[in-house]
This record gives C-alpha cells, structure tokens and sequence, in this order.
C-alpha cells in the first residue's frame, strides 16, 4: 500500500518549526496569486516552464507537485511567492519552509531530467511595486536527494500510522452495521440514494421531511463508501450550530454501536469560540500558546489522532495538555481526521480552508450540505462585502498619521460617488474603478504598517482593514449576479453618508464549482422545492439527482388549517390583532399545551403577544426578542417541557424557525401569521429586476419560494416523531391560493373551512400588493 502527499504538505508537515505567526499576512488573494506567477513567468525566456508537473517515490510514499516554473537555458527551477510589505519583516520559519518546498522540487527535476546539478531559486514578487526579489543557490543532485529522503523520513512513520489507520477504517467500514434496529419509514430510500450517488459519482439533491433522520440516514452511506470509493474524507456541512451538534451525536451512536470503528470525526469551530486568549495577536511575541507552536504540535497531533471524536470539548483538553493553539490544531487535524464537521464557511468561502486542503492533496472528498436550503442566503453572504462610510470616518481620526493619507484619499472617492445619486438609495451594474484602487492602495499601507509594527492596530481600524480585504476580494469577481449599490443616510447632513455594497444575487458561479470539485456532493433539507429554483441558485451539474423522499408521517397526525378569513399584509395588521389573539386563546383552551406563534417581525409579534397578555392572562407566553445570545435561545427553549404549557412567540425564519428538536408534548402546534415574504424594499426590489433578468421568475425566486419555504420549516417543528400529534394554523389569506399550497409538504391535508377574507379592493391577481 502506498501513501501520496502533496510536496507542500510534506514540508509543512516536516520543515514548519518555531513560532505560529501570522504578522507577515494577509497574503495576497487567490487571483493576486496567478496574476503575480503569469507576471514573473512573462518576464521568462522563450523556453520558459510553467507549472512543470514532478512526482519521485521513497519506499511506500509517493510525493507529487507542480514546480512553479524551469528555466532550461539557465538549468534554473524556480519557488515563486507572492508577497504584499516588507520582505525583510518575513518570519525566518516562513523562508526555511519556502527553501524546502524548493529543494523538494530541486530533486524531482534531477530525477525527471537526470541532472547532476541545478540552480534554485526563492522568486518573492510583492503584488504592490511588480518588482522580484531573487534568492539562487546551486545545488548538487545528491545533496537534494538526500534533502527528499530526510524529509520523507521524517514523514514515513507518521505516514505508516496513516496507512494502518486508513486500512483498518476501510475495513471496519466495511462491516458498519445501522446502529438502529432498522431504517425509519424514507430513511432507507435517503440511504440508498446517498450511496448510489457516491458510487456514481454524481451530486444530489434530496427533499427529505423532517423526522426521518437524515443526519444519520446521510453519514451512515458514506461511512460505507469509504473502502469501494476509496474516499479520503467526508466533510458534513452546516448552517448552524444544531447541526453540528445532530452530526456529532450520529457519530457517537455509531461509535457506541460498532466499538471498534476506526473513525476520526473532528468538528471545527470559529476562532473566537476556540481562542484561549482574544486579547492577544497571533504571533510568538504575544501569544504563549503561538511561541514555539510547530516545536510543540507533533505531539499534540499525535495525541489527537489517538481519538475517535475531536469535538470542541477534546480539542481544547489535547492543546491544553500540549500548551498549543486550539483553533490551530483542529485546522492541524482537518488533514488527518475522516470526517470534518464545520460551518458551510469553511469550504464554500473564498479561502475555505477544507476545500483549499482537498485541492492541494487531490482528495476525493464526498461534502453532505445539510439544511441546504439555507446555503442560498449564506452563499450570497460569503460572496458579498459592505463598507460604511461612518465607520471610515471613525478609523480615520484614530488612525496613525502615516495611513491617514491613503484612507483620505478613499474618503475623497467615496463622496465623489454621492453627487450623482439624487435617492436614498441606489444600485448599479458597474463597480467604481477609482475608489476600488484607492482601497487596494489604502490595504496594501495597512499590511506595509502592520508589517512594521507587530503591536498591531486598535481594533476598530483592523476590522475596517479585513473589511476592505473582502471588498476587493468580491470586486475581482464582479460581474452580471452582482449588483453594486450605495445607501444614503444623514441626509440632513451637509455631506451625508453611505454604505457600499457589493451585493451577490446569485451565488452559483461560486457554490456550482465547489460541489463539482467533490466526488459527490449531498443537499438534503425538507425543504428544496422548487427544485429549479435551488439548481438555479446553486449552480448544481446538470446530471444532479433531485429525490423527493416520502413522508413517514401521514395526514392524520398534523392538522393543517388554512385560516383565510385573516389577511397578516402590512396595511390589515391592526385589524388583524383580535382575531389572531381569540384564535390562538380558543385553540389553547379547545387543546392545552406547547405552542408556537410565529410572526413576520418583532414589532407584529409584541403586538399580538401584549393584547393576548391582556385578554387572557391565564395563557402563559414567553418571546423571543432582538440577539439572543446563544444561552437566551436555550432558555426560551427549556420552557417547552412534557409537563409545561404556554404560547412561544417567535420570528419566522429565526432561531426557532428551523433546527430546533421539541418532540412529543414539548410541542403540539403552529400558528403561523405570516406568508414569510421578504420585506418590501428598494434592495430586494433591485434583486426581484435581476433575478427577473437571469431567470424570468423575480417575483417567485426574491420573495416568494423563499417564503413559503420558511413556512415549511416552522410548521416542520411540530411532527418530529411517529407518534406526534399536532395542529398548524396557516394564518392569511393569500395560504388559499393554489399557487401558494403547490409548495406545501404533499403529505399535508389542508382544512379550507375557515371562509375567505373579504376586503374592498382586493382580489386574486398575483400582484406584489397583493401577495405581500
């Protein structure tokens, strides 16, 4: 059996020492990168390289790469680098890394071409001034090949422990029995379609209802796709935090199941959850756990590895124990687990650290996006950047006085923006080149003076200047699913200010390509419909699988009622307050129990909540109000127990919306007032026309397939299990319309007996007015 790695991640695993230190960064962007390396090879003589492709063996261990660039007049290989600052303040650790990766190639390139001796060269090319710094040394054959066996050496006993753990997962995978006495009515048709997709090498989709345990109905094929698709690892995907934690508790039931499975399952979390120490820079100088970092890290991943399951919790005893970075060394173990669970961030974004891994390895990596219907919205937040312009004027005034010129001069362009645009608000379909180049300049002086001065900047201005990082990040990918608008505010102001935005509309250009790059690629969630909508969104191939998985429930356990004779529309909420109030009070009294009551905004929701608190005082109700923190939300959610009874008031499409578990009599019913739509603004008027432009469905994909689909996802809170009984109240007219229930769940049966709302002027023509 053999072992292949990249020679970058040889070398990193091999030649980091010292310090985690992270000073002389940000790097430039992934597209400064290839710009920068077409650069210096243009300035190359005619017989010129690029990205000459080199592999060598040393015993069961295959070393592949791709050498930037040969020079065969000059029998010169060449390391190039890119760099924003001052190259004198690069870490020492950072060259010596540099010089492996070179002398690793430098051995390749004899062995390809039989040479005796070869020049290296250490190219750094600073993005800013275009100009190379050069660093040449000769090298004899022998002694680089005595460079590549010693770190191959290095390697080959972690590498052997890797194999041995490799063949023993495949195997043990092999044999995984469900850990459940059998599959839950849809969760063997999920499974199924999960594995022939792997096998197929195909992506898929599957609409799949809550309550048939998709987490485990998901992981479970894969586990056993391990050995037949020889797949390196499984990466689980989510939204928010509950999905981590259902993802986590799979495994665990595996593990508790089948004893002796093999099975590294690493979750990741934020820096700012990790960080022992958030006051501290992450440099040696500052930070005890970054000195002397990669001397102290081996042992730590050798501990690590030892574990089944490396969750936030384990992570941070094994660094403790270590004295090492805990956030570090779980993106140490990112290269060493099976399975990863992490936010949708961390292989969707722009530097996705998992999907930058599986690239540089050549991985074959199988991604299951759980809840993906929200990877719509979260895919546009990671491809978009704002820029407020008070809080530039804020930085400015704090700022040292050698940056205060270059962010002047991005004050200066900025308001030259404003004298044209007479409303508030407005978008248009080009960025503006003259300021985007006074913020590229304006960076490049923050990363010159962090350079300089390792002390840092207050943390205002820093967060401005990462601000500004991805605002030139999402400006190199500018285009037609972009839309770039400013809004005014302070108008009474003499010169008033604004906020800038490069706004994604569609992110398929950017998700399409990430679940491509997978051997296979799993979107489940109950809700996907309609399913061009979501393929539009997402880009998926165009072979992709799209499943309809059905219900374990039936019609009887959930009545759904249609109550059309109430309109929640902006202009019909005063008079809609009473009727919604007695409903909810005559169901209460008619079935005591858990309720949720979910509501277009906080201000709707506080209005029905007070007068219900007035009419009737003996219901008891709790709401959910602006930024919960993490321990409010769990708090709202502790007063639904077996024995409780009350009314929750919540936000639709909020914490309580989706991904929240209140089986049994925890929870026995709905009131939905609301359709869900987007508010009614300029913004989401500017998405409808572009939408409308690429599509020719505005209206459907701005508001409402986004809307409905919140809907589902609430009503999806009251029918967890088999046993569950409930009741969810569709409250609005516009719920009557065929339209509206071809997006409801087909296993609903809808009770239309509550009459028609009768309203002078209205009528059934599908308007905006009408349907909001």
């Amino acid at each position: 059996m053999s072992y292949s790695i990249a020679v970058r991640a040889l070398c990193e695993f091999t030649a980091k020492r010292g310090d985690l230190d992270l000073r002389f960064t940000p790097s430039p962007t992934a597209l400064e990168g290839i710009a920068g390396h077409r650069t210096v090879a243009s300035r190359r003589s005619e017989g010129y390289q690029s990205e000459v492709a080199l592999e060598g063996e040393f015993r069961q261990l295959q070393v592949k790469g791709r050498a930037d660039g040969y020079d065969p007049a000059q029998n010169c290989l060449e390391e190039v680098k890119t760099y924003r600052g001052d190259l004198s303040k690069q870490p020492a650790n950072h060259r010596q890394l540099h010089w492996a990766q070179a002398k690793i190639y430098g051995w390749l390139m004899c062995r390809k071409l039989q040479l005796e001796q070869i020049d290296l060269a250490l190219v750094y090319f600073d993005i800013v001034s275009e100009k190379e710094t050069c660093l040449v040394e000769s090298f004899d054959a022998c002694a680089l090949r005595e460079f590549f066996e010693q770190q191959c050496l290095l390697f080959l006993q972690w590498a052997e422990q890797e194999m041995a753990h490799r063949e023993a997962r495949n195997s043990a995978a092999q044999q995984l029995t469900f850990p459940h006495a059998g599959f839950r009515p849809g969760q063997r048709h999920l499974a199924e379609s999960v594995f022939k997709a792997v096998s197929t090498g195909r992506c898929l989709m599957a609409q799949a209802p809550t309550g048939i345990g998709k987490t485990l109905g998901t992981l479970f094929p894969l586990f056993k796709a391990l050995a037949p698709q020889q797949l390196d690892k499984v990466y689980f995907l989510t939204a928010k935090t509950p999905g981590r934690k259902l993802a986590l508790d799979a495994a665990q039931v595996l593990f508790e199941r089948n004893e002796s499975l093999p099975l590294r399952v690493l979750e990741m979390v934020a820096r700012d959850k990790a960080c022992e120490h958030p006051d501290k820079a992450c440099h040696g100088e500052s930070c005890p756990l970054a000195q002397g970092f990669y001397d102290r890290l081996p042992a730590a991943r050798q501990a690590a590895s030892r574990l089944q399951l490396l969750d936030q919790s384990a992570i941070r005893q094994v660094a403790a124990q270590h004295a090492v970075c805990p956030y570090y060394l779980s993106q140490e173990m990112a290269r060493w687990a099976d399975v990863v669970v992490a936010d949708y961030n961390y292989y969707f974004d722009f530097t996705a650290l998992l999907f930058g891994l599986a690239q540089l390895n050549q991985w074959k990596v199988a991604t299951l996006v759980d809840e993906a219907h929200n990877l719509v919205e979260r895919g546009r937040q990671m491809h978009s950047a704002t820029l407020d312009q008070g809080t530039l004027n804020s930085v400015r005034k704090t700022a040292p006085d050698v940056l205060k010129k270059a962010l002047q001069r991005v004050n200066r362009e900025w308001n030259t923006l404003h004298a044209p645009q007479l409303a508030p608000y407005q978008a248009y379909d080009k960025a503006p080149e003259k300021l985007l180049s006074a913020i590229s300049l304006c960076s490049a002086s923050i990363g010159d003076y962090l350079n300089d001065h390792p002390q840092g900047l207050d943390s205002g201005l820093q967060n401005f200047y990462f601000e500004m990082l991805q605002f030139g990040r999402v400006a190199e990918l500018f285009d037609a699913h972009y839309l770039f608008d400013i809004s005014k505010r302070d108008l009474e102001r003499k010169k008033p200010l604004s906020q800038l935005c490069l706004r994604n509309v569609v992110p398929a250009a950017l998700i399409g390509p990430r679940l491509t790059a997978a051997r296979s690629s799993v979107l489940f969630s109950a809700t996907l419909s309609p399913r061009r909508y979501y393929a539009d969104l997402l880009g998926t191939p165009a072979d992709t699988v799209w499943i309809d998985v059905e219900s374990p429930f039936d019609a009887e356990q959930l009545q759904v009622q249609v109550v059309s004779r109430i309109s929640t529309r902006f202009n019909h909420r005063q008079a809609s307050l009473e009727p919604i109030v007695e409903l909810i009070a005559r169901q209460f009294g008619e079935r005591p129990g858990n309720y949720l009551a979910f509501f277009s905004s906080f201000d709707y929701l506080q209005q029905v909540a007070q007068l219900l608190a007035e009419r009737h005082p003996q219901i008891p109700l709790w709401q959910q109000s602006r930024g919960m923190a993490e321990e409010q939300r769990q708090a709202f959610l502790d007063q639904f127990t077996a024995d409780s009874r009350g009314v929750g008031f919540a936000v639709l499409g909020g914490a309580f919306g989706e991904g929240i578990d209140l089986p049994g009599a925890r929870l026995i019913g709905a009131f939905i007032a609301t359709l869900g739509l987007a508010q009614l603004n300029p913004v989401n008027e500017q998405m409808k026309r572009r939408m409308a432009a690429i599509f020719g469905a505005g209206y459907d994909y701005t508001y409402l397939y986004p809307g409905v689909q919140k809907v589902v996802q609430a009503a999806g809170r009251v029918i967890r299990t088999q046993q569950d009984r409930g009741v969810v109240m569709l409250i609005d007219d516009r719920f009557a319309e065929s339209r509206v229930q071809q997006l409801l769940p087909r296993w609903w049966q809808l009770d239309q007996s509550q009459g028609a709302f009768q309203s002078a002027g209205l009528t059934h023509t599908p308007t905006i007015e009408h349907l909001r």
